[in-house]
């Protein structure tokens, strides 16, 4: 075999804090030999992250490598000085972020952060850096790349972004390259693009990678080796075959038992148990309190009638000299009293402008929304906060979706005071309760967001859309920012949710294993067009349109959950 191309040997990390010295990585070990792809995986604050920026310089102070050694081509370089890191970091590994609109600076164009990072890293002049430029977003796939070369990051969809990071990564020809989870913000579509472009680039040009990422069907995909970390410590490593058809560890063991089926539908996701970590939930106890008076006069909650939604793309004084892109194309579906609908598709189908207009965040170019019967769009002031107190949305990104100045008791307890729906007596009271009934405890009412961990955040998220009781609960790609762990907690609640309280939801992801486990139906959009409507087993086993049929092959797949 031939000798590594990075070392990591018995790593460990410290932090200072006031309550002592927090190591969130303990001697961790492995290799990445040339054009090797080994993944790094583990539950948020397992130090798979913390490790890979141990490895390029980037640890933030006051963290700093407090044993161990890293080597890099037979070269010691954890302990070399600031400025020999800076020129490591880049030139001989590269790297790629989660976020490509966060690692592309907003204001230079594509082409120029290309040709600055080539000539930064290499002695050749402008012409020449342009040339390689143009060349690495041509092997990147990214199309017109003479006309994209003079383009800001904001005209890049979500996919060409992170390819154009992937081109930064690869301009000094690096040895390792360290991806941090870099497909977890995409659509499967997109993501088989990244990882069939980096499976590429590892072997074409032995390029050794680190890939970091909470998603076992990736890691399945896309791996040779595969290492799994826990509270900062290697649990087991090896082949990727091997550790996920027959883990040891029973910490491996209770990750990948909580991994969506991608086959079978089940009743209900397993908890990563290990550590006594589980998470008990009380949504029986919160039904009891429930008002449930309400029902739908014809069995269908909610009717999308040929909704169509314009947004401009050129503006201009002459509306005739305005042009428009149509996001949203005569949508129509509808959604029964009780029932979990799911929309998927491609960043960009128009699956979260729908969400929005149901919302009324969006107003509609044409067609109509009926909730209940009463069309949403021809609704009063009064009627129009009589249907909002029925709806609620949990988004995407716990950090962001919460006010990080108030307390979690002033976040849940908003909703009820603003539209004046219980006394201001009895609203403590129905914030505890919630808070209790989520597994978060009473105590977390005096807490602020920053104090809690990224599942927590997001049951906050549900404890402030529940407290309004609605009818109607939109999710809008609820799980995508979380590990498999805290997306089983999470999705087990919206399950008991369903179940206990009978709610309503349309549920938005583009992850397809976790729609089968959790929709009733599910609509296909494809460039703002409803391409297909199914009952979700008869859509998993016999999809209709070509577009379904695609999306499904896509799908990563880990073999040994398929029986």
């Amino acid at each position: 075999m031939t000798e590594p191309v990075l070392s990591i040997r018995n790593l460990t990390v410290e932090i200072p804090t006031r309550h002592g010295l927090f190591k969130p990585v303990r001697n961790v070990s492995y290799d990445i030999h040339p054009g090797e792809i080994r993944g790094v995986v583990g539950e948020s604050g397992a130090g798979k992250s913390m490790t890979g920026n141990a490895v390029i310089g980037l640890l933030d102070d006051p963290a700093k490598i407090a044993e161990g050694e890293i080597w890099l081509n037979g070269r010691r370089i954890d302990n070399v000085s600031t400025a020999e890191k800076r020129a490591i970091r880049g030139k001989e590994i590269g790297m790629i972020f989660q976020d490509p609109l966060t690692s592309l600076n907003p204001l230079f164009t594509i082409g120029e952060q290309l040709v600055e990072t080539i000539q930064l890293h290499l002695n050749v002049s402008a012409s020449e850096a342009k040339a390689r430029a143009l060349a690495l977003l041509d092997r990147v796939s990214i199309p017109n790349p003479k006309e994209r070369f003079n383009q800001y990051p904001h005209q890049f969809s979500g996919g060409m972004r992170q390819r154009v990071v992937i081109a930064l990564a690869l301009c000094s020809e690096p040895s390792v390259i360290v991806a941090d989870e870099p497909t977890t913000a995409l659509d499967v579509s997109i993501q088989a693009q990244v990882l069939d472009l980096i499976k590429e680039l590892a072997e074409e040009r032995k390029v050794g990678v680190i890939f970091v990422t909470h998603d076992m069907g990736v890691i399945a995909d896309t791996t040779e080796e595969v290492t799994v970390m826990y509270a900062g410590e290697v649990v087991e490593s090896g082949p990727t075959d091997q550790i996920l058809s027959h883990p040891i560890h029973e910490y491996t063991k209770s990750l990948i038992s909580a991994v969506p089926r991608p086959q079978v539908k089940v009743h209900r996701f397993p908890q990563v148990s290990y550590g006594g970590r589980e998470t008990t939930f009380k949504i029986e106890d919160l039904a009891r309190n429930w008002d449930r008076s309400k029902s739908s006069k014809t069995g269908t909650l909610v009717e999308v009638q040929g909704v169509t939604k314009k947004f401009v793309e050129k503006s201009a004084i002459l509306p005739s000299m305005r042009k428009y892109f149509t996001a949203v194309d005569n949508v129509s579906f509808d959604i029964k009293d009780g029932e979990v609908f799911g929309l998927v598709g491609e960043s960009g189908s128009g699956k979260s402008t729908v969400a929005r207009m149901i919302a009324t965040l969006y107003d509609t170019d044409g067609g109509s929304i009926l909730f209940d019967s009463d069309e949403i769009t021809k609704m009063d002031a009064d009627a129009l906060t009589a249907y909002r107190n029925e709806i609620q949305m949990i988004f995407q990104d716990p950090y962001s979706s919460l006010n990080p100045r108030m307390k979690v008791e002033q976040i849940v307890g908003e909703p009820l005071s603003h539209l004046k729906l219980l006394p201001k007596d009895q609203i403590r009271g129905r914030v505890l309760e919630l808070l209790d009934r989520l597994g978060l405890g009473e105590e977390a009412g005096v807490k602020y967001p920053h104090e809690f961990s990224g599942g927590q955040r997001q049951r906050i998220s549900i404890a402030r859309a529940l407290a309004t009781q609605p009818r109607f609960l939109i999710c809008d790609e609820p799980t995508s920012a979380l590990d498999v762990s805290i997306q089983a907690q999470i999705l087990n609640i919206l399950k008991d949710l369903q179940e206990h309280l009978g709610l309503t939801m349309l549920f938005i992801s583009h992850d397809l294993p976790v729609v089968r486990q959790m929709c009733d139906r599910v609509g296909v959009m494809k460039q703002g067009q409803l391409v297909e409507v199914q009952e979700t087993e008869s859509l998993f086993n016999n999809p209709q349109h070509p577009y379904t049929v695609q999306l499904l092959e896509l799908m990563p797949r880990l073999a040994q959950l398929e029986a």
